[in-house]
């Protein structure tokens, strides 16, 4: 499918002050995806003054909205209204269109486009797709299709036809989490029409990566789709991030266009990757080394296997009601074998490593030194273990409209069931440095080695290390849940929106080495119920305002890990938020624009005590205020941007020495804008920004991370078979650090150096 600018049109004063603010980098492109042939009645004109040389064949596009556009964002999830419009509380759509223009390939490098928020480290290491959203941790707020998927694993979009982050505290929509927001992976389906993708993409980073898209039409009313994504290479400029993935996503829709569909899901996926632990603190900053640097060993690997099998079937009862159930099982294995480099310190004529001074033993601090970087060392420490997650949900809804006098109704009802389970068997490898142990006798800290601070050596893990096995930890958590939601327009203009959603979280862990800060075994019930209110005023189609207040809560054993230490689990946090907005549609609906000013507090948040066990005793705040635009400006010119700024406060300490502290990996300011522009209907160009203000590595805020601004770029040449495709990643080659990890003090990990890729799409 060629893609092209549309006819010129109308300008209104809105549309070409925009024009001239995105203007400024220089270089824009429109997005390019496949689009089939029609029919000579779509064929247009280009608009006047284009430059089109004579020689090019009359342009040919889709009369309705283009596959391409940025601004194609309509919600998937059934518990929220369709339309953005009448959802009172911010929602960014991240859709195919953005993520094939920027060549983003996982969940994490598609997020970069939702100012506030970060890349972090799970609880227990760096494993898989990990996400704090506007300050809060969002580990446990990943979706699928609108089921959770909690599992720790690396997330790809490959199988993915969009990405919907809600931000906020959500769960009388979500159940148990959602702080910060909601993140719900929506996955390709199936269509009536026949459509084969082949593309093939190689990086100077030396990653290869092969992605297969087939749809296929079985009947009038059945079809069946097929995902399937191969790659292998370095991922990033970083001296330890190989990888070898694959995967494969079936799905089979009946029923297409009848009162009742029937659509089954899969997904298996199979990774082997690098971790990367990033650089530790020295002098209250990540560690001045070469951006490659890496302290894992070479034969280091996190291996996941993942599959997810889904469910769905709609009938619709009448025209104006419908029931649907959806079932959703995940089963993740994953297999880690893990270097993080733990400190850094000096050694001694007799080979005796000491670490730095850090302060406080109950703080983890900066570590300092006046000492040459070259007569410094890094202790390496493992973190390996074999986690294997399960979870099994099933909802059922009704949706009604109805009226009760002048007050329309649009009803949804309904009611979850679920069980997790969760399995850690620990590792540790006991190692020496220059011949001196460097664990004490009978310990399990796991301490493998000592490497010079500048340059690591690049070996295998020392065979004197064996891996011996440690803690096996054990969870299992079941959930009951039922609530309901009613929208209610009073008038076309006043719609009042009301929900309650009622929890019993059961959940119960065990550890065969209890310890101060791992108990024996716990039990927990949690009975919670959770809160969603807004109004909304909308004066016009174009137009709409809002109020929203919601609730959410975490239990204390949530992710199904201790965070307790004492023998009776902690009460859940508790968070509440206050929204207050504006959506409008620009251009005909082409261009959408959203800002927004809110407060999020959490409560009975947990505090660490000198022991290592916890206290329910912390309040963070956060006040914040986000704005986004997303959609075509002109014709030619597409954006997709936002921003956001976080005022977050650790109001009561959730740790000594925290009071007063800004949390971890939370930046005052961030934004982000990618920006598209159709030179001829054949040939586009892109560009855009990522910004972040600086952040702090752990919430004591000893450790800072600077600002950066990174710029990509984008060349596309487009034909009505085939698309080709060159993306530069950090044109400027800025130093910056990506993922932050609290843990040891605060580590860091630095961002892709300078990279591009060429990727080629052809359309059978």
């Amino acid at each position: 499918m060629n893609r092209s600018y549309r006819p010129a049109g109308p300008r209104t004063p809105v549309a070409l002050s925009l024009l001239g603010l995105f203007s400024v980098p220089g270089a824009f492109a429109q997005q390019a995806a496949p689009q089939a042939p029609v029919t000579p009645s779509a064929q247009i004109q280009p608009a006047p003054g284009a430059v089109v040389p004579q020689t090019l064949r009359p342009v040919q596009i889709k009369a309705s909205a283009e596959d391409n556009d940025f601004g194609a964002n309509a919600n998937s999830v059934s518990r929220l209204p369709a339309e953005l419009r009448d959802i009172p509380q911010s929602v960014t759509v991240i859709n195919q269109a953005v993520m094939q223009s920027q060549g983003a390939t996982s969940l994490a490098s598609a997020l970069r486009n939702v100012p506030g928020l970060t890349i972090g480290g799970a609880e227990g290491g760096q494993i898989g797709t990990n996400i704090n959203l506007n300050g809060f941790s969002a580990r446990t707020d990943v979706f699928l299709d609108g089921a959770r998927d909690r599992a720790q694993y690396y997330r790809d979009t490959f199988a993915l036809d969009s990405i919907e982050v809600l931000m906020g505290p959500s769960s009388m929509l979500f159940g148990r989490g959602s702080t910060g927001g909601v993140i719900n992976q929506v996955t390709k389906k199936p269509t009536l029409k026949a459509a084969d993708e082949v593309q093939v993409s190689a990086s100077t980073t030396g990653l290869v990566r092969t992605t297969l898209d087939h749809n296929q039409p079985l009947s009038d009313t059945a079809a069946f789709r097929v995902a399937v994504m191969g790659q292998q290479g370095d991922a990033t400029t970083r001296d330890q991030t190989k990888l070898q993935d694959f995967g494969i996503a079936p799905s089979l829709k009946l029923g297409i266009g009848t009162p009742t569909q029937i659509t089954l899901t899969g997904l298996l996926q199979h990774n082997r990757d690098m971790p990367d632990y990033g650089v530790p603190p020295l002098n209250g900053a990540p560690v001045n080394v070469n951006p490659k640097t890496a302290y894992g060993f070479t034969d280091d690997r996190t291996i996941s296997d993942i599959g997810a099998l889904g469910a769905l079937v709609e009938h619709k009862l009448t025209p104006t009601s419908s029931i649907r159930n959806q079932t959703q099982y995940n089963n993740v294995t994953t297999n880690a074998r893990e270097t993080a480099p733990q400190g850094i310190g000096t050694i001694s004529a007799s080979g005796v490593y000491t670490p730095l001074s850090t302060g406080s033993t109950a703080v983890p601090a900066a570590a300092t030194s006046a000492l040459p970087l070259s007569q410094l060392w890094v202790r390496q420490q493992s973190h390996d273990r074999v986690i294997h997650d399960t979870s099994l949900f099933n909802l059922t809804e009704f949706n009604a409209k109805f009226e009760t006098g002048a007050v329309r109704h649009a009803l949804l009802a309904g009611f979850e069931l679920g069980r997790d389970t969760y399995n850690n068997q620990a590792y540790y490898r006991n190692g020496s440095c220059n011949g001196t142990a460097l664990n004490p006798a009978g310990g399990t800290s796991g301490y493998v080695a000592c490497t010079p601070l500048l340059d690591p050596a690049r070996t295998n893990s020392p065979g004197n290390a064996p891996s011996a096995a440690g803690n096996l930890a054990t969870a299992s958590a079941t959930t009951v849940a039922a609530y309901f939601n009613d929208t209610l327009e009073l008038s076309p203009q006043f719609k009042l929106v009301g929900g309650l959603r009622q929890d019993r979280y059961s959940a119960s862990i065990g550890n065969s080495i209890p310890t101060a800060t791992a108990a024996a075994s716990l039990n927990q019930v949690v009975n919670f119920t959770s809160v969603r209110a807004g109004a909304l005023w909308q004066p016009t189609k174009a137009q709409s305002y809002y109020l929203s207040y919601s609730t959410s809560f975490n239990p204390s054993l949530e992710q199904l890990v201790s965070t307790t230490g004492s023998s009776q689990p902690l009460p859940p946090t508790t968070n509440k938020a206050y929204e207050a907005g504006g959506k409008w549609d620009l251009n005909g609906g082409d261009l959408s624009l959203s800002a927004a000013a809110f407060q999020i507090t959490q409560d009975n948040a947990r505090s660490q005590n000198p022991d290592g066990t916890y206290s329910a005793t912390g309040t963070v705040r956060v006040t914040g205020a986000r704005a986004g635009a997303a959609g075509r400006v002109t014709d030619r010119l597409q954006v997709f941007g936002g921003y956001t700024h976080l005022n977050a406060t650790i109001v009561d300490g959730i740790a000594p020495g925290t009071n007063g502290m800004v949390p971890a990996n939370t930046p005052k300011d961030s934004a982000s804008l990618w920006s598209t522009y159709a030179i001829t209907p054949q040939w586009e160009v892109g560009a855009g920004a990522t910004y972040s203000s600086s952040r702090f590595a752990n919430n004591t805020n000893l450790v800072q991370v600077g600002a950066y601004t990174r710029w990509d770029a984008m060349l596309a040449y487009h034909q009505p078979k085939y698309d080709i495709r060159l993306n530069v990643f950090n044109l400027f080659n800025t130093n910056y650090y990506d993922a932050l990890i609290p843990s040891d003090g605060g580590r860091a990990v630095p961002g892709l150096g300078r990279s591009a890729t060429v990727s080629v799409a052809y359309r059978f």
